[in-house]
């Protein structure tokens, strides 16, 4: 079961349900395979303002816990560190296979945007459909590398 736009609505419909309900929304929500066998439950951004917040402010990041960001279709981009409190290794997602990882990549501490680093640094960045990012440290620890298969779980999805 991998991700598609269909599947993407089912996870965040899935997710927004069992909050409302009060149930336990780690549960509910959609997981990743990276790599041979390990799995991450992942929260979803896929608006642009979700997007641009991702995980700013969070002081901690559970080792099996972290979030995808969902560009289909795919495109350029680059992400940056500001206001974000917490180092992350970063996985560039294309045609369900890691193309790039990087890894413990620092909080930016300036009050000034401008000032944060773009990840990647080239000027064009990264044509994706998905990033994750993860825990620093995580693909060091869990062996993930470059050209590595990803396959994302949505729950309730039971198409093959």
């Amino acid at each position: 079961m991998t991700f598609r736009s269909r599947s993407l609505a089912q996870a965040i419909l899935a997710v927004s349900l069992t909050l409302l309900s009060g149930a336990s929304a780690l549960a509910e929500m959609p997981t990743v395979t990276l790599g041979k066998d390990s799995v991450v439950k992942l929260e979803v951004a896929s608006t642009p303002q979700e997007i641009e917040h991702g995980l700013m402010n969070r002081t901690a990041l559970p080792e099996d816990s972290g979030m995808v960001f969902i560009f289909h279709p795919e495109q350029h981009v680059h992400f940056w560190m500001y206001h974000t409190l917490i180092s992350l290794d970063m996985c560039f997602i294309r045609n369900g296979k890691i193309v790039q990882i990087f890894k413990d990549v620092p909080p930016c501490k300036s009050e000034n945007s401008d000032d944060c680093p773009l990840v990647p640094s080239n000027r064009e960045g990264l044509l994706v459909s998905e990033v994750i990012e993860l825990k620093a440290g995580y693909v060091r620890r869990h062996g993930i590398k470059e050209g590595d298969p990803v396959v994302f779980h949505v729950p309730g999805d039971n198409a093959k």
